[in-house]
């Protein structure tokens, strides 16, 4: 299991910044060589959270794909407002094609997958989303798909997480968010109307999870616009407890069968 750093210049970013890889490319005897296409897997971190893995090396090995691990700051992979966050065209542009041109991989959406947890699960959403083309399969555990919540915001106007400044510099102008392509039921309904595919969406939220009604009401309007997803509720707060378990048990259903209904 080879463990890599790489430092490169991100236009979209104005900067140098760098990202974790973990690719399966050596095989011990107990592990049968897998001769098949290598997969990818893009893996967002939360708010206040850094690069890491949190998918078990097994299920690499099991599966044969490599992880690729970006940090995003608290930017909720999106394009910010400002020079230099344009978080959302790193991540489903700019790095997917650094890793085509250096590695060979995530060279079709039937390679190429996606997976967050809190910010990071709305960012694999709205990744998967905005990039329909680039990403097959989208897993969101413990989504913070807020854009209701934060919608009207004014100057001055604060939650328990951040104020009316970060929010705008993250999504836009708040009075308009709903309506924009920062709103991941903006990007389904426009896939939609143009007849194109949508990316495989598998999600799964605590019951004793904050965010649990914000998912919910995501469930329900993918239900209403008939645009099939696996959608799990269980027992579970907002932790890496739930999200250890989810992460196993959507890698497996990802790479290795059958969504659960």
């Amino acid at each position: 299991m080879a463990h890599l750093t790489i430092r490169l210049f991100a236009n979209s970013l104005v900067r140098r910044t760098s990202f974790e890889m973990i690719i399966p490319n050596d095989f011990r005897v107990e592990v049968p060589e897998n001769k098949g296409k290598m997969k990818t897997l893009f893996l967002l971190h939360g708010y206040t959270g850094d690069a890491g893995n949190w998918v078990p090396e097994y299920l690499a090995e099991k599966y044969n794909f490599a992880i690729v691990l970006p940090s995003g700051e608290n930017a909720f992979w999106l394009d910010g407002i400002s020079t230099g966050h344009k978080f959302g065209t790193f991540i489903g542009a700019e790095l997917v094609n650094y890793i085509r041109r250096t590695f060979g991989l995530a060279e079709s959406p039937d390679e190429t997958y996606i997976m967050g947890l809190s910010m990071g699960g709305f960012g694999a959403l709205h990744t998967a989303l905005a990039y329909p083309d680039t990403f097959g399969k989208a897993a969101a555990l413990s989504s913070a798909l807020i854009i209701h919540d934060i919608a009207g915001m004014k100057e001055g106007d604060k939650n328990d997480k951040a104020n009316y400044e970060y929010y705008r510099e993250c999504f836009g102008d708040l009075d308009k968010v709903s309506e924009s392509e920062n709103n991941p039921e903006v990007l389904v309904k426009k896939l939609k109307a143009q007849g194109k595919k949508l990316p495989e969406i598998f999600m799964a939220c605590g019951t004793e999870d904050f965010l649990l009604e914000n998912n919910r009401c995501f469930h329900n309007f993918l239900n209403e616009n008939d645009v099939k997803h696996t959608y799990i509720e269980s027992a579970g707060g907002h932790d890496m407890k739930f999200w250890d378990e989810y992460a196993v048990k959507f890698t497996e259903m990802m790479f290795g069968g059958a969504a659960e209904k």
